[in-house]
């Protein structure tokens, strides 16, 4: 599966019980904002803003006439970096996501239950949507501020299969905090073990650079691609329309570690 999978199976975990309250108090659309990290932390951790993509999670509740549709956009900013390791040579195999889903709330209470998932609740999704990571082990929790709140943030052991090899890797992952938007923000970052050294201090930083104030048209372009090709304005190769959705053939620019995990 895509990436993208693990974002739509965060935002309608649970809700799918709730939708029909949902549709009956006028609450049918849901969107949250694009979140990104900041230009002077990339440059230093050497990650690049390679895509923004909206993941649009649709459910439909009732019956005959009486059936609606409840949809809840979502975002997903992708930061890739590339590195020479062992089988891998030149390419992006070091990936941080940033995840946005809407908080949405029914008399005062959220009902997204991404505010309330632990970090080993949202690792076991990743595992859960992707056929080629398993073997996933926790190995040590901390605390990390992200937008000016304080959460726990998880690593995590696992096994993976890239580009037809075994490769250990280290999968991080921190607990949702809020936005300014009223959105929930979570984070997840991956790396080949081998380069813990180097890129756990990274993938914090990157935490810790998280920013609402994101620079929509910095999503790469300035980045070459490992076949020479270079990214439109969009962090998206010349040969993909880049819009956000899937193609017909659902597929995607998925160089990076988690796109080949499927």
């Amino acid at each position: 599966m895509k990436r993208r999978t693990v974002l739509g199976g965060l935002s309608i975990a649970g809700l799918t019980s709730l939708a029909g309250c949902l549709g009956l108090v006028g609450m049918d659309e849901h969107e949250s904002s694009p979140v990104g990290v900041e230009a002077s932390v990339r440059d230093e951790t050497g990650y690049a803003q390679t895509d923004i993509d909206d993941i649009v999670v649709e459910e439909e509740v009732g019956a005959s006439i009486a059936t609606e549709t409840i949809s809840v956009t979502n975002y997903m900013t992708e930061h890739e970096k590339s590195v020479s390791i062992g089988p891998l040579d030149g390419q992006r195999a070091a990936v941080f996501i940033v995840l946005t889903t809407p908080q949405i709330s029914i008399a005062g209470r959220n009902v997204n239950p991404v505010e309330d998932m632990s970090a080993q609740e949202i690792i076991e999704l990743v595992e859960d949507n992707y056929d080629d990571i398993g073997d996933i082990s926790h190995d040590e929790d901390g605390e990390i501020t992200i937008l000016g709140g304080e959460t726990t943030r998880s690593r995590f052991d696992a096994d993976a299969t890239f580009d037809g090899h075994d490769l250990p890797v280290d999968l991080h992952v921190s607990e949702a905090v809020p936005t300014d938007d009223d959105d929930l923000l979570v984070t997840i970052g991956v790396y080949p073990q081998d380069l813990r050294m180097q890129e756990e201090s990274n993938v914090l930083e990157l935490m810790e650079g998280v920013t609402a104030d994101i620079d929509t048209n910095d999503d790469g372009s300035d980045e070459t691609d490992d076949d020479g090709s270079e990214d439109d304005a969009n962090g998206n190769d010349g040969d993909d329309g880049g819009n956000g959705e899937d193609d017909g053939d659902e597929s995607e620019d998925d160089d990076g570690i988690l796109g080949t995990l499927e």
